[in-house]
């Protein structure tokens, strides 16, 4: 009767143990199958299926039993029925009838465990591994872990595997188990393991988040002196200083158009009014005394932008792009440190010309800066400053520079001094141009031989040369039409004004009306009675000789056409780049955008300057300090570190531009 009871007690223990071993024998081949290199092992870690064949159990049985399966069960219970014989016996029944096994297995291995259990001396407690009676207590008893099993019909969805001396030795040296597994207690974050993995070195443990400023910090470079209280550079000679920003602080519409560049970010980073109030604290922060923005949508600019920064102190400028787009270009300056001389937008559309027929604009203002009042009668330079977005596209590389050719005709008027000469220039914006590019380079040497190159290599954007058909630049690059000579100055701007030319007053034009000329009677002239039968008569006091001396003067030579240079233009503003690119310290290129997770350089500041012909100066600057000498700039940073940052927009940095901040310092003299 005994017996009888203990084998239908010990049907539900069939089961349970055939899941047991089943786990055990899952969880060894999935360390197996991590540890071997075979193509065939898919996902991040293999799960072995429901079916094991006769090979694989006895191969697996036969290395647990040489690693020692003595601690395999002794976790299960603490109770007397389970012991090392009952696990091996049991173990052993089991592997003799692999997978699904019918009712006569069952009672076959009933009559053997019940051997087994008379064979036990202590009968006190029953044992834990019949389930459903009762459960155990909680702290008392094995823990157990869930590992879930790949999704599909042959797979299982999950197998209960007991955490005990079993978890503490084998699945802690094997990183296919212990990536699965859930661990009874969290370890304290010194004492987590180093996986290794091969190929991949050592795999450390994710490290304490670190907070966004302190992964984004920017050092200030300083090239300057030290300034005393009025801003104002002790040695040589008195400078006037100022700080100029130039931030392209991503349209929202543009945003929002091409949302697939920005799935890195939470959506809450990427609400306006999140990046705005991020956006006006780093204005505050840097306190620029001229800001260049970009991309500066218009609805948000007269909403909520001019008004913040006129609050700061600022006067603001802003040129929308042209046709339907939304956006554009910002100068905003502090009337305490310039007054406003001329404002003059440029727009690169040109109605008829396919090369123009883009909306980007630029922003040129030309500012008096205002010396403190204890200086004296001292005066400085007037300062141009450009701003602008060049067109996109990598593959339209004539476009961007007839646009540079536009806006490059216009700094050269408005910077233009009565003697022929430039007054200081500073160029920024967004050129959509990688350094030393050939725009680039025809920046900042002033010169580009341009005829018979690829269109998409003059940005260096992208590399289009695997492709068949490439567009390549033409000499002329532009037509005459547009009113731009090769050397990028408008036609008007080549030629002094005649003074002696006539000016064709009224009074000077009725002098002609008695003229000698205008008294004789035309060849051919039909007769009428009244109107052309007689014969005009000088006035009294009129005199013919000068008339006829001023008839004698020769005429004015027409105004010779400015020769062309075939295929090749030039500029003579003399600029050069506040940064360098290149980061020493870290012996990485600079970035300061990083679209689709790539960092690149497009945005720039140029300023005028001579550049050095000895290439071999140790010092940060390459070139010769001229009227507009550079005292500072914000450093930028790498791909690298942006990575670690999630790259842009953060929640630190709200647009995906960084900024770029660069001071500088005026010569002031004595009138």
């Amino acid at each position: 009767m005994i017996a009888s009871c203990l084998c239908y007690l010990l049907l539900p223990a069939a089961r349970l143990c055939r899941a047991l071993s089943h786990a055990f024998f899952t969880c060894r081949k999935n360390a197996l199958l991590a540890k071997s290199s075979s193509p065939q092992v898919e996902g991040d870690f293999a799960m072995a299926p429901q079916g094991l064949d006769q090979e694989e159990c006895e191969g697996l049985l036969q290395q647990w039993r040489e690693e020692g399966s003595s601690q395999v069960f002794s976790t299960v219970s603490e109770g007397p029925l389970v012991d090392k014989g009952l696990a091996q016996s049991s173990l052993a029944l089991l592997m003799d009838y692999p997978g699904e096994q019918d009712a006569a297995s069952e009672d076959k291995w009933c009559s053997r465990q019940l051997s087994d259990l008379q064979a036990a001396e202590n009968l006190e407690e029953p044992s834990p591994a019949v389930l459903g009676e009762e459960s155990l207590p909680e702290g008392e008893g094995p823990m157990w872990a869930a590992v879930p099993m790949q999704a599909g019909p042959q797979y299982a969805d999950c197998t209960i595997l007991p955490m005990g001396a079993l978890a503490a030795e084998e699945w802690e040296e094997d990183p296919a188990v212990v990536a699965w597994s859930l661990a009874p207690e969290p370890m304290p974050q010194e004492e987590a393991p180093i996986w290794s993995f091969e190929g991949l070195g050592q795999l450390q443990p994710p490290p304490v988040e670190i907070p966004y400023h302190e992964i984004l910090w920017r050092e200030w470079e300083d090239f300057s002196t030290q300034l005393d209280a009025q801003g104002l550079e002790a040695g040589d000679g008195p400078q006037f200083q100022f700080t100029l920003m130039s931030y392209n602080i991503l349209a929202q519409d543009l945003m929002q158009q091409s949302s697939e560049l920005y799935l890195h970010c939470h959506p809450d980073i990427l609400n306006w009014n999140y990046r705005f109030a991020n956006l006006m604290q780093e204005f505050q922060h840097w306190d620029p005394d001229i800001l260049c923005l970009q991309e500066v949508q218009e609805d948000h600019y007269w909403e909520q932008l001019e008004p913040s920064l006129r609050m700061m102190g600022f006067t603001c400028f802003y040129k929308r792009r042209t046709g339907c787009k939304t956006d554009g270009c910002a100068v905003c300056y502090k009337p305490t440190r310039f007054r406003l001389l001329c404002a003059s937008p440029v727009e690169y559309f040109r109605p008829g010309l396919e090369l123009l027929n883009r909306d980007n604009v630029g922003l040129v203002l030309l500012l008096q800066p205002l010396v403190p009042e204890g200086l004296g009668q001292v005066s400085v330079a007037p300062l141009c400053v450009a701003n602008t977005h060049i067109l996109y596209n990598p593959r339209r590389g004539d476009v961007k520079l007839a646009q540079m050719a536009i806006l490059l005709a216009e700094v050269d008027k408005v910077a233009r001094l009565s003697d022929g000469s430039h007054c200081p220039i500073i160029l920024c914006g967004d050129l959509n141009s990688v350094p030393e590019s050939p725009l680039y380079n025809f920046i900042r040497d002033g010169e580009l031989q341009y005829d018979g190159m690829p269109a998409w290599k003059v940005s260096g954007q992208e590399d289009f040369s695997h492709q068949l058909y490439q567009r390549k630049l033409q000499a002329p690059l532009w037509p005459s039409a547009l009113g731009i000579t090769d050397g990028c100055q408008y036609v008007t701007s080549c030629h002094p004004k005649r003074s002696e030319r006539r000016k064709y007053s009224r009074d000077f034009l009725l002098r002609f009306r008695f003229c000698s000329i205008a008294c004789q009677r035309p060849v051919g002239l039909v007769l009428m009675e009244g109107v052309t039968d007689t014969k005009p008569e000088r006035p009294a006091g009129w005199a013919e000789s000068v008339l006829e001396e001023d008839m004698s003067e020769p005429e004015p030579e027409p105004e010779p056409v400015s020769p062309r240079t075939v295929g090749t233009i030039q500029h003579c503003l003399h600029l050069t780049s506040v940064y360098t690119h290149f980061l020493p310290q870290h012996c990485r290129p600079e970035v300061t955008t990083m679209p689709l997770g790539i960092g690149t350089t497009v945005d720039y500041i140029f300023f005028s300057a001579e550049s050095c012909e000895n290439g071999n100066r140790t010092d940060h600057r390459l070139y010769q300090d001229g009227t507009l000498k550079l005292l500072g700039r914000l450093s930028l940073l790498s791909e690298e570190i942006l990575w670690a940052a999630n790259g842009l927009p953060n929640p630190f940095c709200s647009s995906d531009h960084l900024c770029l901040l660069a001071s500088f310092g005026m010569e002031v003299t004595a009138p």
